[in-house]
């Protein structure tokens, strides 16, 4: 019997029912129509098999957006091997890190990280591929090589006559397969690998495409701009899109907010999905300067004119996201209530989204029509959520969940998974919100030490804070936010200072040397922009771990 809850019956539902239409196009390069797709699926998955690979082995794949990772993940998930997305940004340490802890078989490489690798550090892997054209960057074993070499010939006795849609069918997953390994954070020691199973991803996908693809016509234009490494992406951009038959554009580069939105331009995308940095960067640079003027400002307070000169200013908005687009959906960091207020105030279709990786990653959603301003929707399909232990006063609680999106756990990590998930399933996201009484999600803040940078990545400052104490003359220090940038507060050794005779700006200056020393080891979304001196030791619990809610403003100055 057909498992009706089945992530790669969508897939394959998809792919048969679009054959023809247009499906992934590399920005200004080549595109994909849905059965090209479905060709570049069969024959990575002919490889596959004749290399030795079942389902349950480990596919890593890192890189930028491109048609050729999409492909690599749908050919992985269809046939039963479990994908492990590494974020591109990461060092080279941090991904070997990941490919040795998944136990991956195969990794897959886009062209910027490609050379940057010692494939020594990965011993074992049977092989590495080349991401844009899938030819064999190093091979272990025979059968593998044979299998590259001779995969066309291959391809062409299994399809004599023609390649169609009756001849798709994909691995029958059942929902608690494991369907891929998302790790929250790359660096060495700290990673935790989240085990997603089928359920997870179709579970998210039967959400989102009632809730936002019921909205929205087959056949449409989508940008991709979130990194398909963060569930964020994968889901909301990527794997929704492919779904409901869109046509998807991947920029292929690092997506700068001017790239952006010229690519909106050329596209006319008929949903945006972003972090809160990309929008407010946008309306900062192309719509503040047109309604920031004092003329504007004035004619805003004048009853009448008021109501046509948002009307037109909303229209402009438009324009600049192209044009087409039914809604924006913000997540994976906190919105600027500025820019919130201001889309809310001309009318504009934006609404707040949230999860996590470990629910992979849809907690809560609301189309734009139900957006309360300052909220994160109200909770998913196949989904619970409460405030645990409200506050008597304020309703403040942590935001805990537990449902069908709920990860199986840490891989290889029993601790930790048993730590955020308890006996009855219910997932501890460490966050702080409230819920009104139409179930609308408030987040407040977070209750770990966990940060969130700009583009949603998460930061631990504990890791940071481990590599920076190892440094020259730093006792201990503190990693805060300050904005979108990490500054570090750091309590320097002073007892060696004054034997060698150093002042507090011979001080600054080795912190400073320091700082490019941290940062050469770090993501890009990790990197230190200031160090400052701080002259006496960090107040401390009993267990000696900082309290750091006593420091939390000293940055914000």
């Amino acid at each position: 019997m057909v498992n009706s809850n089945s992530f790669n019956l969508l897939i394959e539902k998809s792919v048969k029912e679009n054959w023809d239409r247009p499906a992934m196009t590399d920005y200004k390069g080549a595109t994909l129509q849905y059965k090209d797709v479905a060709r570049k699926i069969e024959k990575l998955q002919i490889m596959f098999e004749n290399a030795g690979v079942v389902p349950g082995d480990k596919i890593a794949i890192c890189g930028r957006n491109s048609s050729s990772w999409a492909c690599v993940f749908l050919a992985t998930v269809t046939y039963g091997a479990v994908i492990v997305p590494i974020q591109n940004e990461f060092k080279p340490e941090q991904i070997y890190n990941i490919v040795n802890h998944s136990d991956a078989k195969l990794l897959f490489l886009g062209d910027v990280v490609a050379p940057t690798l010692d494939s020594k550090m990965m011993p074992a892997l049977e092989g590495i591929f080349y991401l844009p054209d899938y030819s064999l960057i190093e091979s272990r074993v025979g059968r593998l090589t044979y299998a590259r070499e001779h995969l066309n010939e291959m391809f062409g006795e299994k399809y004599r006559k023609y390649f169609r849609p009756e001849h798709v069918h994909y691995y029958e997953d059942q929902m608690e397969e494991l369907c891929m390994i998302n790790y929250t954070s790359g660096t060495t020691g700290f990673s935790k690998g989240v085990m997603l199973p089928y359920r997870v991803l179709w579970s998210n996908m039967d959400f989102l495409t009632e809730a936002i693809g019921s909205k929205l016509k087959n056949g449409r234009d989508v940008l991709a701009i979130l990194p398909m490494a963060h569930m964020y992406g994968l889901s909301c951009e990527f794997l929704m899109q492919f779904c409901l038959g869109n046509h998807l554009y991947y920029l292929t580069r690092l997506p700068s907010p001017s790239i952006i939105q010229q690519a909106f331009m050329d596209i006319r995308p008929n949903i945006i999905v972003s972090v809160p940095l990309i929008i407010e960067k946008i309306v900062r640079k192309h719509i503040f300067p047109l309604t920031n003027s004092a003329h504007v400002r004035m004619l805003l307070k004048m009853p009448g004119i008021n109501k046509k000169l948002k009307e037109r200013i909303h229209q402009k908005v438009m324009e600049v996201m192209g044009g087409n687009c039914y809604e924006i959906l913000i997540g994976g960091a906190s919105f600027s209530k500025e820019i919130e207020g201001f889309f809310t105030n001309i009318n504009f279709p934006i609404t707040v989204g949230y999860g996590t990786t470990e629910t992979g990653p849809m907690i809560s959603y609301s189309d734009y029509k139900d957006f309360v301003p300052g909220s994160c929707g109200t909770v998913a399909k196949h989904m619970e959520l409460k405030i645990l232990n409200p506050d008597p006063t304020t309703g403040a609680g942590e935001i805990i969940t537990r449902g069908m999106n709920v990860m199986k756990g840490y891989y290889k990590n029993t601790q930790a998974t048993q730590e955020v998930i308890d006996a009855d399933g219910w997932f501890h996201t460490g966050d702080l919100g409230t819920m009104n009484a139409e179930g609308h999600l408030f987040i407040l803040g977070r209750i770990k030490n966990m940060l969130l940078g700009s583009n949603g990545q998460n930061i631990y400052p504990e890791e940071i804070e481990d590599k920076l104490n190892s440094l020259v003359m730093v006792n201990e220090s503190l990693v805060l936010q300050k904005g979108d940038k990490l500054v570090a507060l750091v309590n320097p050794d002073l007892e060696e200072a004054k034997s060698l005779g150093l002042n507090e700006s011979d001080l600054q200056n080795v912190m400073e040397e320091n700082r490019l020393v941290l940062n050469s080891q770090l993501p890009s979304f990790c990197k230190i922009s200031e160090m400052r001196l701080h002259d006496s030791e960090f107040e401390k619990t009993p267990k000696k771990s900082i309290k750091r809610y006593l420091y939390k403003d000293l940055v914000n100055d």
